[in-house]
């Protein structure tokens, strides 16, 4: 992996986890404001107690990310991301919201990509020779 590459990987997957992080924060704690909150939640239409899993998924998710062994759990860490998130920007646009209500979740899934794009031979579930 070249130095470059892993400068790429690092800053993506840290605000990839920052994001997450912040965001599941947010959904724990049933905040009425902020990205993904309560008022966010029932303006797409979702039950609260949808946000508790999302919240409880999302931390699961960075510390699956974040750890330095566990290839195949990191694996389904990224696809839960990317489910999420592209989930979120779906509801969104369904919901008739304005691309900056989408930009948020549209960051956070640009990130998953990069930082499970470029993410080491180790975190890999096949290494290639």
């Amino acid at each position: 992996m070249t130095k470059r590459n892993k400068i790429i990987y690092w800053i993506a997957t840290v605000w990839l986890a920052l994001g997450m992080t912040s965001t599941a924060v947010v959904q724990l704690f049933k905040a009425k404001d902020g990205q993904g909150g309560v008022d966010m939640v029932t303006h797409l239409g979702y039950p609260i107690y949808l946000l508790t899993l999302l919240g409880i998924w999302k931390i699961l998710g960075v510390i699956a990310v974040l750890a330095p062994k566990s290839p195949l759990l990191k694996e389904w860490a990224y696809a839960g991301f990317f489910f999420i998130m592209s989930g979120a920007i779906f509801s969104h646009i369904a919901a008739g919201d304005s691309i900056t209500e989408i930009i948020p979740s549209l960051l956070l899934l640009m990130l998953a990509v990069i930082s499970w794009y470029f993410r080491p031979a180790d975190r890999k579930i096949l290494k290639t020779i």
